[in-house]
């Protein structure tokens, strides 16, 4: 975690919905909410980075996580970088409240 980052300056509100700041590592054993990275949430993310896969593994375990459909998330930047901006269609409180829970749960809080 990087000094003086604010824990949910990861979360930026655009209205009704809001887009969520993610480092992703890629080729962990498994996918989970690993911090704070630079102002970014850190997941440790069980996909390869091969075409593709570890953005849609990506966007399938925030679907799973927020209980949002597939439509309800999009990946807005970072296609190809480890640093990605994901557009989320719920609301900004729904989204801190998770992310505070996940890094209460990885021992960050």
């Amino acid at each position: 975690m990087s000094s003086g980052a604010q824990p949910l300056s990861c979360v930026v509100d655009r209205g009704t919905s809001c887009e969520l700041s993610i480092h992703v590592v890629p080729q962990a054993s498994r996918t989970a909410v690993a911090g704070l990275h630079d102002g970014a949430l850190r997941v440790r993310l069980a996909a390869a980075p091969i075409e593709g896969r570890a953005n849609a593994a990506l966007l399938k375990w925030l679907c799973e996580q927020l209980d949002l459909g597939r439509r309800e998330v999009q990946l807005v930047a970072g296609d190809s970088s480890r640093r990605k901006r994901v557009r989320l269609a719920c609301h900004p409180d729904r989204v801190r409240a998770w992310v505070a829970s996940s890094l209460q749960a990885a021992g960050n809080a």
